[in-house]
């Protein structure tokens, strides 16, 4: 999977032994998302999802200035202004989110520089999040005028809590990536001289490990956590069922004995 554009706006998209990168860019405007950005996301997580060889998801920026600096606000004036524009920009947003939150692989938010509004919403949709130290995190609704969809703020609820999302919403404040590892934004914060390297390893990791054992436990915690598109229990149960019947169980125990590194196919 992969795919090569030159012109500003756009995502690229390329595959390494299973692990999937999503880059956003759009450097001009610290990697800005715009509708139609918006919208092929989810076409691309689709695709992933489809594919025997996924192993893991990550989301990125282009260059080191921002992760995502929130939806193009250059845009709201012709494309987000009446209200079937601004359903079908809810619509494209939600859309983006619920496909790597209900993705079956793990999907991993890689966040250097700024990562802001839009892009605190897709990094909170994602499982894992790793940020550099000197990353700034904001949700500047508040200073925009614009309503943050109900979904968004429930994502953000579950990882931070209620009193943490109440704060950042109404202060609009700027935190840097330390604080953001503090309060649970992200789950490990880096130095940028060794970011690359750690990072690296850890998607490494995940995407060899079971591919069943990941599904259903991302399952199980959907399940927990409620909402609309919530799986239901006989379906975390039957993903529970199968890794047991699964070759990669039976692999799994053979490696343990061997005393070497399980080599998992996610069947």
């Amino acid at each position: 999977m992969s795919s090569v554009h030159t012109q500003p706006g756009h995502l690229k998209v390329d595959e390494t032994n299973g692990i999937v990168t999503i880059h956003i860019c759009n450097t001009t405007r610290f990697n800005a998302m715009s509708l139609s950005m918006w919208e092929q996301m989810a076409v691309i997580v689709a695709q992933a999802e489809r594919s025997t060889t996924t192993r893991a998801l990550v989301l990125t920026g282009e260059g080191d200035r921002a992760f995502m600096s929130g939806a193009d606000i250059s845009e709201f004036g012709t494309l987000r202004n009446d209200p079937e524009q601004i359903a079908r920009y809810g619509l494209a947003v939600n859309n983006a989110q619920n496909a790597l939150s209900e993705a079956r692989y793990p999907t991993i938010a890689v966040i250097r520089g700024i990562c802001m509004g839009g892009g605190m919403g897709l990094s909170l949709a994602c499982d894992l999040r790793y940020c550099t130290d000197d990353s700034r995190f904001r949700m500047p609704a508040a200073k925009l005028g614009l309503g943050y969809a109900r979904p968004g703020v429930q994502r953000m609820r579950e990882v931070l809590g209620s009193a943490r999302t109440t704060e950042l919403f109404m202060t609009a404040r700027t935190f840097d990536g330390i604080e953001a590892a503090r309060i649970g934004m992200v789950h490990e914060v880096f130095a940028h001289t060794n970011f690359d390297q750690i990072v690296a390893e850890r998607i490494a990791a995940v995407s060899g490990n079971a591919p069943l054992t990941i599904r259903a436990a991302k399952l199980a915690l959907r399940h927990l956590a409620g909402g609309e598109n919530a799986p239901s229990s006989s379906e975390v149960d039957a993903a529970t069922d199968a890794c047991f019947l699964s070759q990669d169980y039976q692999e799994g125990q053979q490696a343990f004995r061997d005393k070497r590194p399980p080599a998992f196919k996610g069947r």
